[in-house]
């Protein structure tokens, strides 16, 4: 019989007066966007804690935005417990320690850097954008994408290459490399003329097809 082995990581609830910030912490944080997430799909995303030095590493802002939730007295999100006095129990990841601070500094850097630093699947970006704003365009609206952020991506997609897409009732004719062979701003994207006509983009938020540029 194999003998299981306990997971070295563990998640146990932690009142919020308790959740001791790293010092110094570089990140800046949108404080009302993270609000406003947490209201609409709970906390989801449990903060880090340091087993040496008793602080947390990732979840800073959401620490701050529960303080500041707790204060203006919103009702206790989803995935958070009350304690015997009311107060707001946070889920923390727990077993963790760093073996030293510059450790620990690295890890909290890494872990707010690491992911947004690998950009986006543009084609699976946009289509994702076009679910998401024909479902629920208020959820649309709330991730906050900003207008040339959303045009330079939208430049690197065929829109006829979107699931449902219509181009004026003409057939598909162009076809997207694939993403994992083409990243953003890659030298391989489809030129204006390709095909011998202009390339047309969809707006996700509007459906509305335009030549990019123009």
């Amino acid at each position: 019989m194999t003998e299981t082995v306990p997971a070295p990581r563990y998640t146990t609830y932690v009142p919020l007066e308790d959740l001791a910030p790293a010092p110094g912490n570089p990140k800046k944080h949108e404080i009302e966007r993270i609000i406003e997430s947490i209201c609409t799909h709970g906390f989801v995303d449990q903060p880090i804690a340091d087993e040496r030095t008793g602080t947390i590493l990732g979840g800073h802002g959401r620490r701050e935005a529960l303080i500041e939730m707790q204060a203006r007295g919103e009702r206790l999100p989803d995935g958070l417990l009350l304690d015997n006095d009311g107060g707001w129990l946070v889920p923390v990841q727990r077993g963790w320690a760093s073996r030293s601070d510059a450790e620990a500094k690295a890890l909290n850097i890494k872990l707010n850097k690491i992911g947004a630093d690998g950009g986006w699947q543009p084609r699976s970006l946009a289509a994702y954008l076009e679910d998401i704003v024909t479902a629920d365009a208020e959820l649309f609206d709330s991730l906050a994408i900003p207008g040339d952020e959303l045009e330079s991506l939208l430049r690197q997609v065929d829109p006829e290459t979107l699931p449902g897409a219509v181009n004026e009732g003409q057939a598909p004719v162009l076809t997207l490399p694939d993403d994992s062979s083409h990243g953003l701003g890659g030298d391989d994207l489809l030129s204006p003329d390709d095909e011998g006509r202009p390339r047309l983009t969809t707006c996700p938020a509007c459906g509305h097809a335009f030549t990019p540029g123009r």
